[in-house]
């Protein structure tokens, strides 16, 4: 093993990495570039999860780890301000949608627009929400899917290795800075770099927080978004997804705020595996499966916590509690949530379940803030739509999605130590493929035009 030096170095490999390593080389043909990974180039990442199995991967799981990064999960590039993060409110909200719009001409370079894009923007829908007491938000949507989102990565892939440097498989064990420059301890030998851009995302959150501690950095409050997944009949929100394929809502109290999250008409419900816990997630319809009759989506109410230690004890007591250990999730009908009564069977259910989960109290088993913001938002809901919500709809514990504790950052994504940059998720200021891929090319612009100055 040898001692590498690179202009950049780049840890991590998901999908702010990749853009904004495609955006410094547009730059400058001159500047070196080092990407480092903990998993694998993405023609290796398989996993029997993508099968619908369990994982069969040894050390890090390969559906989450490698290259792009969880950009090959779903492919689902949502555009607006609306949701997905904070990076207009650090940037700028027309920077930011100028931002996307580059992401999209590039995803349609490598082979997107074989997919047309789509919007969920309904002034109409809009007025009746606010009278319901719903914020209707809207977006452009670009969604690639897996197999196309595989496909374009990898294409990005073969322009990239002309001119960056992988490391794949590596676990960087240490930062230190010398002077001017970074010098890296990993399992693939000693590297080091004039700058330094971290781009690990939610799966690096525990090496990040050892890393930044070495360095004298501290994160502040960490955010946690959880929240019960609902499955109910396929035309029950026909009066408002006629024109869109989706559409997302948001409901505001005193006491909470709650999103309805990855919408799926006539989608699945799997299993979702993160940080060792299994959750109910949604999978569209347009994944390889015959479509289902009916709709699901989570209804997420997002919480703040003082650490990201405090924000995981509190989702894997609750999300473990349910697994038991195992993969259990609960489930129950709206009906005998509402009555505080165990659902005993789904036998004769008009809503067929289409996840394998134990009949329950999902009451009981979740924390009251969760269930309250599902009954306030099927209140309003039910005004918005015309008409009751089936009883027959299911309710399935306990959905998350988690995010980043934030370390300061300076407007161009510097931290506190020169020439230290944090980009997507693990920034704390992106929560979706598109913001995160907009800060990879708003670091790559900021760089590029400054690196040789």
């Amino acid at each position: 093993m040898q001692s590498n030096h690179h202009d950049i170095t780049i840890i991590g490999a998901g999908v702010s990495s990749i853009f904004l390593a495609y955006t410094l080389m547009n730059h400058n043909e001159h500047v070196s570039i080092h990407m480092i990974d903990l998993g694998k180039e993405l023609s290796e990442r398989t996993c029997g999860l993508d099968e619908g199995g369990i994982c069969t991967c040894e050390g890090v799981c390969s559906k989450y780890i490698g290259f792009a990064g969880l950009g090959k999960s779903e492919g689902k590039f949502n555009y607006t301000n609306d949701f997905g993060g904070e990076l207009g409110r650090k940037i700028g909200q027309q920077n930011t949608l100028d931002l996307m719009r580059e992401v999209d001409n590039i995803l349609c370079e490598f082979g997107g627009d074989t997919i047309h894009s789509y919007s969920t923007k309904n002034e109409k829908l809009s007025s009746r929400g606010n009278e319901a007491g719903l914020k209707v938000l809207s977006t452009e949507v670009r969604h690639l899917g897996t197999r196309l989102a595989s496909e374009i990565f990898q294409n990005m892939y073969e322009v990239l290795k002309a001119r960056v440097t992988f490391s794949f498989e590596t676990r960087v064990e240490a930062i230190s800075k010398k002077g001017n420059a970074f010098q890296l301890k990993s399992t693939s030998g000693q590297f080091t770099t004039e700058k330094l851009v971290i781009g690990t995302g939610m799966s690096g959150s525990n090496w990040l927080k050892e890393q930044a501690a070495s360095l004298g950095l501290f994160p502040g409050k960490t955010r946690l978004d959880m929240g019960i997944r609902v499955e109910m009949k396929g035309d029950q929100l026909q009066s408002i997804l006629q024109d869109t394929f989706e559409t997302k809502l948001k409901i505001e109290r005193d006491s909470f705020s709650a999103t309805t999250y990855c919408m799926n008409p006539q989608g699945r419900i799997i299993h979702k595996h993160e940080h060792g816990l299994v959750m109910p997630d949604g999978q569209n319809a347009r994944e390889e499966f015959t479509p289902s009759a009916n709709l699901n989506f989570s209804l997420f109410v997002p919480r703040y916590f003082q650490s990201h230690d405090e924000a995981m004890k509190y989702s894997g007591d609750i999300i473990g509690g349910i697994n038991q250990g195992g993969e259990r999730i609960v489930v129950q009908r709206l009906q005998d949530f509402k009555f505080h009564i165990n659902t005993e069977s789904l036998e004769g259910n008009l809503i067929d379940p289409s996840l394998k989960a134990e009949c329950g109290n999902v009451r009981e088993e979740v924390p009251e803030l969760y269930g309250m913001a599902l009954i306030e938002f099927f209140g309003s809901l039910e005004t918005l739509i015309g008409e009751p919500i089936h009883p027959d709809t299911l309710l399935y514990g306990l959905d998350a999605k988690f995010h980043e504790p934030k370390l300061p950052t300076d407007e161009n994504f510097e931290t506190d130590i020169s020439n230290l940059f944090l980009i997507g998720d693990c920034s704390g200021e992106t929560h979706s493929l598109s913001q995160a891929a907009s800060s990879g090319i708003y670091v790559g612009n900021y760089l590029g035009g400054t690196f040789f100055q």
